[in-house]
């Protein structure tokens, strides 16, 4: 074992609490749900950015490269500020849903650039301009563009032309739990002297201004020498801080400044030096803003530096519960110490990728992205919406608004993020698949995320998952059993085939539960036809799926129906390893088999044996438009709505079925004695290679059909993964006519140019890295159970059969070489960006965009959601060498 797998193994046992801080701040807390107390529900307008130095948070804090103790009582993060800027570099600005041309979009470059799973020892990199930062005029050109114009970005501005940039680097290391390192490295990128205020910050979160009887008294924070102070909170202890050189330590309160906020924040505790006042402090000289008395619950250290060009500036702090009398001898001992380790960490874990330095980086910054995105999410619905007795009135409609059905719900945790800027709340779909990449480096943390979205207090007693804060009623695709049943099989494989059947037991009961949702709430007309809604997909196809139809009536969905095709299999597989340790589970098993075969007869037939979601002469999926007058139209949008029934498939070994008699008889005389459900789905008694039955929506003939589209360039195939929608589109737009209006699909590879669906939906076709992760995986499902045998041509037209095997790798490939340099050094994420692809201080340096352009690759949408696009580091195992890729194709002609 590594040092690192140590810790985790003590933080697992409880023999140290390794885990107890780490980056679980936000970096976005203004503008989201939990501190929305406006009356109209508008969230981005009631704490903009311009309120969030001055108004003390509710829920939970906010920060640039911080970290906090795991129920955030305790905060430290970093502030700067160039001279110039209007405030405080804090946290991180961007543009609200309105503002962007494309909904909302942090304005900022940061990167993670590392991160052990215990946070050992974690390294960012935020890069601050040395001129005034350009926010009114990113509001400004943003605001002037339209939806068909690229977003204005930082880079854009110019700010960081001759590099008047510094590199601020921001590194942690523990030497123990509670004994925290915290330097700061900031580099004159530039051609002249700068000045730069660097401030470690220390903060207590407001827990004690809301009224309420069980509030924490106010801790305290106190200044005990030139350079060092202690923090007491009653849950906490004491801390002792230590800054490494002499530092004007600045004190003020985390409490509303309401002279600057006004109505409705009001005052939230007492005193006169609020949240601003080391802001105003040092960017405004006012004095009388922090405490003369060097006391509060928020302090700063002070460190007022002029940098030369192409020199470094190291400030450094030290957090202990231990009172050390040189706190920092062994400082730069112990920070060396913690980098090693990561390094040998990480070392085991390449040790299956290819000799490359540059996919080791890729791997690397994508597992810091992964890990530097856990926040402490807090959302307690009952007292959200009844409000506090500290402030103001709440008007009474809100009692019935905005998931106003969850009061049972109480979060208080470390949840992973999809981006802590743009979604800093949890989603469900995207929870579950952030899950496969946390379990390669802890398995632990990732079985619990699966099992916290399950507990009572998340799901709701009907069963349903919380979808995120806007709308917790909202559904998302079916996903987590998938992401159980993946995570599970990790796991036991790093336990030496050593299952952990506890907690695959507890989420399958829950998922029994969210399963019987689902068949009683969206299959209202019980025909095994789903009509999930918005399922996640931003909206890809005709109508808004989450709103009524202009039509009247209901789309009955190809992807909703083959998602709970995929939740039947994946709970039958959970079921049947289930009742290797307790034959009970074996009816459960049984159950969960039927109801796929009952949902595979409802694709074919239509749920009433009159329609059927495949269309004979596309050879495609589509979606039913379902009207009052009991009319059917296909709605022959040709997406990745149309390619989802590849996920429901599984492969079953003869072994397994043996040591399972009940579930294996009871699948024999379904099978025998319902002919028209056994004809359907494919040939479950035809043993495919090496003895194993399959199980799909698919049988070969159109799963051949389905992949040609699939495959095809001038359709789903792109330089750099499949499509999120047909490029046939492109030239022949699909449009549906209505008394009063066309509605128009068409293929657009990036940014959506619609604004039908809302700021920030409606997309037309860019590449999502979740969907092309299952169909890799699917694939390589399908060629456990054919074998090399079953050959498609890839791409489609080009003469070279490849196997499903070969296809899933030159898939992964294709999507790996988004973030590899090419032979020219290049990038595809990157686009033309110059300074990207070619300065040595930014190329190197990596972001893992929400999606990216179908046709050039380009990085798109919120650009640090390393959520589901660290799904990269499971396909950078089988990235080729361009050797090795050319001796593939060669051996598939000749094969061909």
């Amino acid at each position: 074992m590594t040092q690192e797998q140590v810790r985790l193994a003590q933080h697992q046992t409880g023999e140290a609490r390794w885990k107890k801080f780490g980056p679980y701040l936000t970096e976005r807390q203004w503008g989201t749900v939990r501190e929305d107390y406006s009356p109209d529900g508008n969230a981005w307008n009631f704490l903009p950015h311009d309120l969030a130095r001055s108004v003390a948070y509710r829920w939970g804090e906010e920060g640039l490269g911080g970290i906090s103790d795991d129920q955030q009582h305790l905060c430290l993060s970093v502030a700067l500020w160039n001279g110039q800027d209007e405030m405080l570099k804090e946290r991180l600005f961007g543009l609200t849903n309105g503002q962007g041309n494309h909904g909302e979009d942090v304005k900022e470059l940061y990167y993670y650039l590392d991160s052990t799973p215990s946070h050992s020892y974690m390294k960012m990199l935020y890069k601050y301009p040395q001129q005034e930062f350009p926010y009114e005029e990113l509001r400004r050109e943003n605001a002037a563009r339209t939806r068909l114009e690229p977003e204005f970005e930082l880079l854009d501005t110019g700010i960081f032309a001759e590099s008047r940039y510094f590199d601020v680097f921001i590194e942690y290391a523990k030497a123990g739990p509670d004994d925290i390192l915290l330097q700061i490295t900031a580099h004159n990128r530039g051609p002249e002297a700068a000045p730069l205020h660097i401030l470690p910050t220390l903060w207590f979160r407001n827990t004690w201004a809301w009224g309420h009887a069980a509030s924490d008294a106010a801790p305290m924070l106190r200044a005990t020498g030139p350079a060092a102070a202690t923090a007491d909170h009653a849950a906490l202890g004491r801390y002792h801080v230590y800054c490494d050189e002499p530092a004007a330590l600045l004190f003020c309160d985390n409490n509303t400044n309401y002279h600057r906020t006004g109505d409705p924040f009001g005052p939230t505790g007492t005193g006169r030096y609020y949240k601003d006042g080391i802001n105003d402090y040092v960017v405004e000289g006012d004095v009388t803003a922090v405490n003369p008395n060097r006391g509060g619950t928020k302090m700063a250290a002070h460190h007022p530096l002029e940098i030369a060009p192409g020199e470094a500036r190291v400030v450094r702090l030290r957090l202990s519960q231990q009172e050390l009398a040189e706190p920092f001898a062994d400082f730069g001992q112990v920070m060396a110490a913690r980098v090693q380790e990561a390094d040998g960490f990480y070392e085991c874990m390449q040790q299956e990728l290819p000799p490359s330095a540059d996919v080791c980086n890729v791997q690397r910054q994508a597992f810091a992205g992964m890990l530097w995105s856990k926040q402490f999410y807090y959302y307690d619905v009952t007292q959200w919406l009844d409000g506090d007795p500290a402030l103001p009135r709440l008007p009474g409609r809100r009692r019935k608004g905005r998931n106003s059905n969850w009061r049972h719900l109480h979060n208080q945790d470390i949840i992973s993020m999809p981006d802590k800027w743009e979604y800093p709340w949890y989603a469900a779909w995207d929870l579950a698949f952030h899950c496969i990449p946390l379990a390669m480096v802890d398995a632990d943390f990732a079985k619990d995320q699966l099992r916290l979205l399950c507990r009572d207090w998340y799901m709701h007693p009907s069963g349903q998952l919380p979808a995120y804060e806007w709308n917790l009623n909202d559904v998302n695709p079916p996903v987590h059993a998938w992401a159980t049943w993946r995570v599970y099989q990790m796991d036991k494989k790093l336990r030496d085939n050593q299952g952990d059947t506890a907690f695959l037991e507890a989420v399958f009961h829950k998922l029994s539960l969210n399963f019987t949702w689902w068949v009683n709430r969206k299959d209202k007309s019980e025909r095994n036809i789903f009509e999930g809604g918005f399922l996640g997909l931003d909206n890809i196809g005709v109508f808004d799926r989450s709103a009524p139809l202009p039509t009247g009536g209901h789309i009955e969905q190809s992807d909703g129906t083959s998602w709970m095709a995929m939740f039947a299999l994946n709970m039958m597989r959970m079921a049947m390893e289930l009742a290797s340790h307790n034959p009970v589970y074996q009816e459960m098993a049984g159950k969960f088999f039927e109801h796929f075969l009952y949902i595979a007869d409802a694709m074919t037939r239509g749920g009433d044996g009159q329609f059927n979601l495949w269309d004979e002469e596309d050879q495609f999926y589509y979606d039913v438009l379902h009207t009052p007058d009991d009319a059917r139209t296909k709605l022959r949008v040709r997406s990745i709505v149309g390619l989802i029934p590849l996920f429901a498939v599984e492969v079953i070994d003869e072994e397994l079925l043996n040591s399972l008699p009940e579930f294996t008889e009871r699948a024999r005389w379904l099978l025998e004695n319902r002919p028209h459900l056994a004809q359907l789905v494919a040939r479950w008694q035809e043993q495919g290679k090496g003895a194993r039955h399959l199980l799909s929506l698919l049988r070969r003939s159109r799963l051949r059909h389905l992949l040609k589209r699939m495959l095809d360039e001038q359709e789903f195939l792109s330089d750099f993964g499949i499509r999120a929608m047909s490029r046939y589109h492109l030239e022949n737009p699909y449009v549906y006519s209505t008394v009063d209006t066309d509605f128009t699909v068409q293929y657009v590879p990036g940014e959506a140019e619609s604004s039908m669906f809302g700021g920030n939906s409606n997309w037309r076709g860019p590449i999502w890295f979740p969907i092309n992760y299952l169909i890799i995986e699917s694939l390589q499902r399908f060629h456990s159970y054919y074998g090399d045998s079953f050959r498609v041509e890839y791409p489609t037209g080009s003469g070279q059969r490849l196997t499903l095997q070969e296809i899933a790798d030159a898939l992964s490939g294709r999507l790996t070489k988004l973030f590899l340099k090419d032979s020219a050094g290049r990038r595809p994420a990157f686009a033309n960006d110059e300074l990207l692809q070619t300065d040595p201080h930014f190329r190197d340096y990596l972001l893992f965009h929400e999606y990216f352009h179908g046709d050039t690759g380009r990085g798109l949408g919120a650009s640090h959601q390393t959520g589901w696009t660290g799904l990269i580091v499971r396909l950078l195992r089988h990235q080729l060498s361009k050797n090795q890729a050319a001796s593939l194709i060669a051996g598939a002609a000749t094969a061909s």
